[in-house]
């Protein structure tokens, strides 16, 4: 089988407005087939980012570092927070609009002795020694983490296409049933008040 040969097609997320992709991603499955290894996991948690939407990096203004959130509904925008967390976005809606649906958790399914030792190494670096082993639950419990747990790249991956990268996401399987939780955004200042938080309902790979 060719590599990715059962991605998701552009025209998957061209089909949907972004809080409409935002719950059409729950259930399907994130993959990255870098030269470690593939590792994988299934989207349990998102959040819609649209252009009038104060906590959307778009918000009233187009930078270089928001470039790739104007480029085609399946772009890969992934940025830098606190100066050391990357986080990756599905970008929506069409070309110049500048919105985005954040993937903050998987459920991980292939890979995992890559994810922990991806994420082992980072808490490594950053904290200088390790104090506990990381659980399952907890590898790819946030959108800091599952990047790390997935090794994507912001200088490898940010504006390039779902369509041809080593990173890409795979259809829902049809026997995946849930319930959809809607709620409002975490971890933000601006725009709290919307319910642009999509989550699998009682998954216990949601983020806290």
């Amino acid at each position: 089988m060719i590599p990715g040969a059962n991605r998701l097609p552009l025209s998957f997320y061209e089909a949907f407005d972004t809080r409409t992709l935002a719950r059409e991603l729950l259930g399907c499955e994130l993959v990255h087939d870098s030269p470690d290894g593939i590792t994988t996991g299934i989207i349990v948690e998102t959040e819609a980012y649209l252009q009038d939407d104060p906590a959307c990096h778009a918000y009233q203004k187009r930078t270089p570092r928001t470039e790739p959130m104007y480029g085609p509904a399946g772009t890969i925008y992934v940025y830098l927070i606190y100066g050391m967390y990357q986080c990756v976005n599905v970008v929506s809606n069409k070309t110049g609009h500048g919105e985005a649906v954040l993937i903050r958790a998987l459920q991980p399914t292939r890979g995992i002795g890559l994810m922990e030792m991806r994420r082992e190494l980072s808490r490594k670096k950053a904290m200088g020694a390790l104090t506990k082993s990381i659980s399952l639950k907890e590898l790819c419990r946030g959108p800091g983490k599952l990047v790390q747990a997935m090794g994507i790249d912001r200088s490898v991956h940010n504006g390039k296409s779902l369509a041809d990268s080593s990173l890409y996401i795979t259809p829902r399987l049809p026997e995946n049933l849930f319930e959809i939780e809607i709620s409002k955004r975490i971890g933000i200042t601006q725009g709290t008040d919307f319910l642009y938080r999509y989550s699998i309902k009682n998954n216990p790979f949601v983020s806290k």
